[in-house]
């Protein structure tokens, strides 16, 4: 089998690293690589806004983004860089990236996918984050309904108009999410639903085989959901078991796509379903899964049948030397009923 060897480039020129470690949390969260040259680097100090890619065996990096922080630090340098979502939030002293919403310059009349392609190039951030490939929400959901006003971070608007379409059509509500892709030679923005647990997952990872560590953690469930729908419907679904097991956990979403108290009280009911289904998250150290990404499906197989089935990947971490890695993945059955896909009454 080919070795694989993790490889960091500076504007297409390989660098002599001596470890790092690169993060991705998921959720719309700027994805960081973090790494140490020798001191004896030439040129560091003009590193700041320099493309760097990390690739570890693949044709495609792992992580394309771009330096913020360039530290020295005893007898090495420390650089940090983000993907293109820093672009959105920025840091240090400087605002998040915004734009001004009037009743004259707006987003108006256009689908999500369109919306979020004018608000970036209004921010004039094109050059940076790629919407070649942005697409679209399923169901598709129009930018005016309510329209967007005022002083708006770029960010807060690609959650508000991808929050506001919910595929409602199974068992269990999907939620639209944006990530970030590489298409070989830039970073681009997409839009996709989450996909069904039902998938064919495209890794299996076993105790015996390929998870090296595995930490097991059980969430509280809401136990009483309220959701409000268009123009001040509501509906509640209150469990009794549940509530004598787990006791009273509070949720109360909202989702103007529902319009009759019947339809809030079946989709809080789904909610709650939901919930049950995907009690248990997991931390899993593996030394496989390099390529795997947000809303990824895997499987998990244990001796317990109570933890074993399909997981969404939600973010990656890879520690890395010059010639070693290690793999950890944060999974879970991603309950859809929180601030992800609905707004959360008490944001």
């Amino acid at each position: 089998m080919k070795q694989l060897t993790p490889r960091i480039e500076i504007e297409g020129r390989v660098t002599d690293f001596i470890k790092g470690a690169y993060t991705s949390t998921g959720g719309l969260t700027a994805a960081t690589l973090q790494f140490t040259l020798p001191l004896q680097s030439d040129g560091y100090r003009k590193l700041w806004n320099k493309e760097v890619t990390f690739f570890v065996g693949e044709s495609k990096p792992i992580f394309r983004g771009y330096i913020k922080r360039v530290k020295e630090n005893f007898n090495q340098i420390e650089v940090f860089a983000q993907d293109i979502i820093g672009y959105m939030v920025l840091g240090g002293n400087a605002e998040k990236a915004k734009i001004a919403l009037t009743d004259t310059d707006n987003l108006d009349g256009l689908t999500a996918g369109a919306a979020i392609q004018k608000a970036i190039s209004k921010a004039q951030l094109s050059s940076k984050i790629g919407t070649d490939m942005i697409g679209d929400t399923s169901p598709l959901i129009s930018s005016s309904r309510p329209p967007l006003r005022g002083t708006l971070s770029v960010k807060d608007i690609i959650k508000q108009l991808v929050s506001r379409a919910v595929d409602n059509s199974g068992d269990v509500p999907l939620a639209n999410i944006v990530r970030v892709v590489d298409d070989g030679s830039s970073s681009q923005l997409i839009i996709e639903l989450d996909k069904s647990l039902d998938s064919t997952p495209s890794f299996v990872f076993t105790e015996e085989y390929n998870i090296t560590d595995l930490k097991i953690i059980s969430r509280k469930i809401p136990t009483i959901v309220i959701v409000n729908g268009y123009k001040g419907v509501k509906g509640t679904f209150v469990h009794d078991s549940a509530i004598s097991a787990n006791d009273r956990n509070y949720l109360e979403v909202k989702n103007e796509n529902l319009k009759s108290p019947a339809e809030c009280k079946d989709f809080a009911a789904k909610i709650f379903r939901a919930n049950i289904e995907t009690q248990y998250e997991y931390g899993i150290n593996t030394y496989q899964g390099l390529t795997l990404s947000e809303n990824d499906i895997i499987r998990i197989d244990t001796d317990n049948e109570l933890f074993s089935g399909n997981y969404r990947v939600r973010g990656k971490k890879i520690a890395f030397s010059r010639n070693s890695f290690d793999i950890g993945l944060n999974i879970n059955r991603k309950p859809p009923t929180l601030a992800e896909y609905i707004v959360r009454q008490d944001n």
